[in-house]
C-alpha cells in the first residue's frame, strides 16, 4: 500500500477512522517488538533519569531513533498524506502496551481533549500493532461518525487501571451497540481522527498487547494553550512555522535527547495537565 483508494478516503471522513491497513510485514513488527522490548530488560538503562517504560509511554520518538523509523515509513506516509495532505510532522509517538490477563483499559475519550490543539481536523492517529491486538486482546473500538462533533466535556477518574494520563472519560451517554472493534495483525494499524469517540478493554490474551500510536499533524496546526510546542518534520515542507521543528535522535537514549525529552514535557504539561486535580503520572519520574 502506498496511498488510499478514493473509497477508502471517503469511509475515513465519513466514520472517522480506518482499520485495517498493512504497514510493516509480520517479520518486520516481531523484529522491532524484539528490539522495543531489548530497552525494557537491558540493565545498562536502569541508571536513566525516569524508567524505560515512561520514555517508551509518552512521545518515544525523542529519546529512540527506532520510533522514528516506523513513524516515517512511506507505507504510513502516504496514507496520512492522502487525509491531511503533503506536509506531516509528528506531534508525540506513544507505546500503548497491555500486559496479559490484566484490568488495563482505556476509557471512552477523545484524543484532541487535552493537547491543546483545539477542534482541528488535521491530525490524525496511526496506531500500529507490534503484537496480535485482537478483540480478546483488548482492540480500539470505535464509535463511528463521533468525529464529527466538537470536543465535548471530560473527567478525571485517575483509575489506577485506566491508561490514559488523567483516566479521561468523556461526558456523554455512549451507545456501545454502534461501537466497532478494530483488531489487528501485527504489522497492521489503524487510522483515527482526533474527535473520534474510542476506547479499549482489558488484555484477556496470553501475550502482551503492544501498539505504537504516532501523531501526526500539518504545519498548519497550533498550540493554542501551552506556550511552546514541538513537532518533527518528516514529510514535505514546514509553512506554517507553528513548532519548534526537532531533529530525531542519532542514537537511543543519548544525553542530548534526554536533556530535550525533559524539556517537552514540562512545555507539552501546561496543557496536559491543565485544571487537572492532581500529578499526572506520566510526567513523573518515578
Amino acid at each position: 500500500m502506498t496511498a488510499l483508494t478514493d473509497r477508502q478516503v471517503r469511509d475515513y471522513r465519513a466514520n472517522g477512522y480506518l482499520s485495517p491497513l498493512a504497514v510493516l510485514s509480520g517479520e518486520e513488527a516481531l523484529a522491532c517488538r524484539r528490539r522495543f522490548e531489548s530497552f525494557e530488560g537491558d540493565p545498562e538503562l536502569r541508571g536513566l533519569p525516569r524508567p524505560v517504560a515512561k520514555y517508551l509511554r509518552s512521545s518515544a520518538h525523542l529519546v529512540m531513533p527506532e520510533v522514528f523509523g516506523i513513524a516515517s515509513r512511506p507505507e504510513i506516509l502516504d496514507a496520512v498524506s492522502c487525509l491531511l495532505g503533503p506536509d506531516l510532522m509528528i506531534h508525540s509517538a506513544d507505546f500503548f502496551i497491555k500486559e496479559p490477563a490484566t484490568a488495563d483499559f482505556v476509557s471512552w475519550h477523545q484524543d484532541l481533549t487535552y493537547w491543546g490543539l483545539g477542534e482541528t481536523d488535521e491530525e490524525v492517529t496511526a496506531w500500529i500493532a507490534l503484537s496480535a491486538a485482537s478483540v480478546e486482546a483488548g482492540c480500539m473500538r470505535f464509535i463511528p461518525g463521533s468525529h464529527k462533533q466538537r470536543i465535548l466535556e471530560h473527567r478525571d477518574s485517575f483509575d489506577e487501571h485506566n491508561a490514559l494520563s488523567r483516566g479521561q472519560v468523556v461526558v456523554s451517554d455512549i451507545d456501545e451497540s454502534a461501537a466497532v472493534h478494530a483488531p489487528l495483525e501485527p504489522g497492521q494499524c489503524s487510522l483515527h481522527h482526533g474527535r473520534l469517540f474510542h476506547a479499549s478493554s482489558p488484555n484477556r490474551s496470553a501475550d502482551r498487547r503492544i501498539g505504537l500510536a504516532v501523531r501526526y499533524v500539518t504545519p498548519a496546526v497550533r498550540q493554542v494553550v501551552a506556550r511552546r510546542d514541538y513537532a518533527m518534520l518528516v514529510k514535505g515542507a514546514d509553512r506554517g512555522r507553528n513548532w519548534i521543528n526537532l531533529a530525531p535522535p542519532v542514537r537511543a537514549f543519548e544525553p542530548e535527547a534526554l536533556v530535550l525529552y525533559e524539556q517537552v514535557l514540562a512545555d507539552r504539561a501546561e496543557a496536559l495537565a491543565r485544571n487537572a486535580e492532581q500529578e499526572l503520572g506520566i510526567l513523573r519520574k518515578g
